[in-house]
């Protein structure tokens, strides 16, 4: 294996290692976010409305298949019959679909107003169960969708507000009308024996009512009603709708579904219906004639005392009587066919008219042409419900109607000429029978006349009865073609919302997602140093070593607190600049500088150098940042006299040398601030003050300024030593690595290494905060596991302190 790809791998597993640490030293933010997550779905669990959906289905017959056995199977495997099957499928659920069905159903329920209960945070809708009943005027103008609010009160009276188009707040009676420009409507309790289940009604009991827009109504339902086929084979629909009243949502399906059966048998029976109707009518016609010439015939049989014809009169008379009821039957189907005839004039919907053959007629050309235009005339219903209005399915079905009218209309023509002519022969025959009745007496002859009118019109209404009562048995013989299998329950509703368990899972998953995708944005857009490691990758500068988070309230943390960890992060430092002086004769003279102000070069200066004055070296640190100078406020020494006022001549060297309470610890301010300071930098006077110091001191600190800022520092360089660059953890960018190590390829400064400051390295990495990087993982040195070890040492601070110093409310 090659041996960098197996160090890189070695290096992505230490880096995913480092962030599985950086999220379990994040945990209580994991649980935090975790806990108000999963407490806002307990929440939503328990005061969301709940939705429940509700099923039924239904059995849709084919209409139209009228195969069986092997030409069944047949045709099935052939694949045409599972095409229109499909089809008669997809168009019921069309008409199921539709706003026709729907609005009858919901016409014929009790949703005209909803009742809703107002609880502390839910308020649920109260179907056929709420202690009051609003009767309102159908008469009368009602304003829709507007809450009108209930208080009961008590069992005489209750508070009527409105607050919306009428402002109204009032005290009433129960059943005492309530009337203005947009309501009336009175409100009475409801009876004991009108509760669908036992409730007690507490005063005062808050509700409010909504009287509904039967339309609105109407396709809020419409939308969300799903009817979908159990299998792509099956003809068995099921019906779903969701609310959170199951039973509301129950009795919908319920009347949705009868609504929808019934719909189908009046159409199936309305051939039937429209057929008696006819007959009615002919009847009703015929009816008068009839009665008239029976009296007729009763009159002239008691005025003339003549009971019965002679065996002549007899004779002619019954072929006469069978010509007549062939005139009868003709006259019938005359009317029959103008009736046809109006249909196709007034271009009327033929899949409710009457069949010929019910009529006597059995044309078989005539028959198939007005089976043919009343199937088309339902796949038109269908497609209407279905389809758009500029489907091409649909402009294909009225050209096929129109051409197929066409061919009714001229079958009819010549059906209605042949009739006219057969009509034409019998009045021939009749004529020339009656004129073999004029030779008979009298009497006979006018007892024959009078008969055969009454037979004539008997014959007539004894048809007609016999075809009205073979209508009314097919139209009680109908069945619907659709059958309900299973009825709309509100005992098998399913619950589908809230979903506790998915919610508490997806309520886990954000709340661990959430400071997850804080940590890893936070590391992508952070530009910021954060880890050794990111300065080991970017730069080869050596690392001098790193130097803890100062919480102390002073700088002088060496000097005041000698037993901290930051201390010993100092003696550190000062092992490590022996080693890089070894060799060295005289004093030694290290730089201290960074990119910019706030790194902490000072805070580094002041304990580096008194790091050195513990071990008795004598040491002097001078405040080389003329442009902006800090060192006198963090000693709390004169900026008077100085760095500035030696090298302008107007102090001695004496005098801006100030001692510390460590008998090895002098110090240097900058002194005032002069107008020239990269000037005066570069006088012999600065070369003279140097070349002393170095001669009265074994150490010769100094705080220079930033080097990205100006460029006093690049002058300084020439006599130090070591120069030491400091970086500031979570605060010095990475592009500060690039200035470093343009500076250390082009050796502007000699022996420079860096210094990393400010380390809060956690606990989960081995390291302490305050000491930067320890050794032992957390164990100390035999004392209790690391606690102990320095006198900083304290424990992880609690939950509530953590949440205080990420809000910035604490240090």
């Amino acid at each position: 294996m090659d041996p960098k790809t197996d160090f890189n791998k070695q290096e992505d597993k230490v880096d995913i290692k480092k962030f599985i640490f950086k999220m379990i030293g994040n945990w209580y933010w994991f649980a935090l976010t975790i806990s108000i997550c999963l407490a806002l779905a307990y929440y939503i669990n328990r005061y969301s409305d709940p939705i429940y959906k509700v099923s039924a289905s239904v059995l849709v017959k084919d209409k139209s298949n009228a195969l069986v056995g092997g030409v069944e199977s047949l045709v099935e495997d052939l694949g045409v019959m599972r095409r229109t099957q499909k089809r008669e499928v997809e168009n019921e659920i069309g008409i199921l679909k539709s706003y026709t069905v729907s609005r009858r159903a919901i016409e014929e329920l009790d949703f005209d107003i909803s009742y809703f209960s107002i609880g502390r945070i839910r308020t649920p809708e109260i179907y056929k169960n709420s202690p009051f009943i609003v009767e309102i005027d159908t008469s009368h103008l009602q304003g829709y969708g507007q809450q009108i609010y209930v208080t009961l009160l008590s069992e005489e009276e209750y508070k009527l507000d409105m607050g919306e188009s009428v402002k109204v707040s009032k005290k009433m009676k129960y059943g005492e009308w309530y009337t203005d420009k947009s309501f009336r409507f009175n409100i009475r309790l409801r009876k004991e024996d009108e509760y669908t289940q036992p409730t007690e009604v507490k005063y005062p009991s808050e509700n409010y009512f909504i009287i509904n827009n039967i339309n609105a109504l109407t396709n809020i339902y419409r939308g969300k009603l799903s009817v979908e086929a159990t299998d792509k084979k099956s003809s068995i629909l099921v019906l779903t709708v969701q609310g959170t009243v199951p039973q509301k949502e129950a009795d919908f399906l319920n009347k949705l579904l009868d609504v929808y059966v019934n719909m189908g048998l009046e159409e199936k029976n309305q051939i039937a219906v429209n057929t008696v109707k006819f007959i009615d009518n002919q009847l009703f016609s015929i009816m008068d004639s009839l009665e008239m010439t029976e009296t007729d015939l009763q009159n002239f049989r008691l005025n003339n005392k003549v009971v019965d014809l002679s065996y002549e009169g007899q004779n002619l008379f019954d072929k006469i009587e069978v010509m007549q009821s062939e005139k009868s039957l003709l006259m019938v189907k005359k009317e029959y066919l103008n009736y046809l005839l109006g249909y196709v004039e007034k271009k009327l919907d033929f899949s409710d008219v009457i069949a010929p053959s019910v009529m006597g007629i059995n044309d078989p050309l005539l028959i198939s042409i007005i089976e043919k235009i009343a199937q088309l005339y339902d796949e038109k219903k269908i497609y209407e419900v279905s389809s758009k209005t500029n489907d091409p399915g649909l402009e294909m079905i009225n050209s096929k109607i129109r051409s197929t009218m066409n061919a009714l209309k001229e079958n009819l023509l010549n059906i209605v000429e042949n009739n006219n002519f057969s009509l034409k022969n019998i009045e021939d025959r009749v004529a020339r029978m009656n004129s073999e009745i004029q030779k008979l007496p009298v009497t006979e002859k006018q007892l024959i006349g009078f008969k055969r009118k009454f037979d004539l019109n008997n014959n007539i209404y004894t048809y007609l009865l016999q075809k009205r009562a073979e209508a009314e048995i097919v139209k009680a013989s109908n069945i619907a073609d659709s059958k309900v299998i299973d009825s709309a329950m509100p005992e098998n509703a399913v619950s589908i919302s809230p979903k506790k368990n998915l919610n508490f899972i997806i309520a886990f998953i954000i709340g661990f997602l959430i400071p997850l995708l804080v940590i890893i944005l936070r590391d992508f857009f952070n530009d910021k140093i954060i880890e050794r490691k990111d300065v080991e990758d970017n730069t080869k500068v050596p690392i001098l070593g790193a130097v803890g988070h100062n919480n102390k309230e002073s700088e002088q943390v060496v000097y005041n607190k000698p037993k901290s960890s930051i201390a010993e992060s100092f003696r550190t430092l000062r092992t490590n600049l022996q080693y890089m002086s070894k060799g060295k004769e005289g004093s030694y003279t290290i730089g201290i500088t960074s990119t910019i102000s706030g790194e902490g070069k000072t805070f580094c200066a002041i304990n580096l150098a008194s790091i050195f004055a513990i071990s008795s070296k004598k040491t002097v640190l001078l405040g080389l940042d003329l442009r902006k100078p800090k060192l006198h406020k963090e000693l709390n020494i004169s900026n008077e006299v100085g760095i500035s006022t030696f090298l302008i001549g107007k102090s001695k060297y004496e005098d801006i040398i100030f001692p510390s309470e460590n008998e090895n610890l002098f110090f240097i301010a900058s002194g005032p601030v002069p107008p020239n300071p990269a000037e005066l930098i570069e006088t012999p006077k600065m070369d003279e003050l140097v070349a002393r110091l170095q001669k009265d001191f074994d150490y010769v600190i100094m705080d220079t300024p930033p080097v990205a800022l100006v460029t006093d520092g690049l002058l300084l360089t020439k006599y130090c030593d070591t120069n030491i660059f400091v970086i500031r953890q979570s605060y010095s960018s990475k592009s500060v690595l690039k200035f470093v190590n343009d500076l250390y390829e082009e050796k502007q400064m000699k022996n420079l290494c860096i210094l990393i400051n400010d380390v809060k390295a956690p606990t989960y990495y081995g390291y302490r905060t305050g000491y930067g990087y320890r050794y032992g993982y957390g164990y100390g040195y035999g004392y209790g596991y690391g606690y102990g070890y320095y006198d900083d040492d304290k424990k992880t601070p609690n939950l509530l302190t953590r949440l205080l110093i990420f809000l910035k409310f604490k240090k």
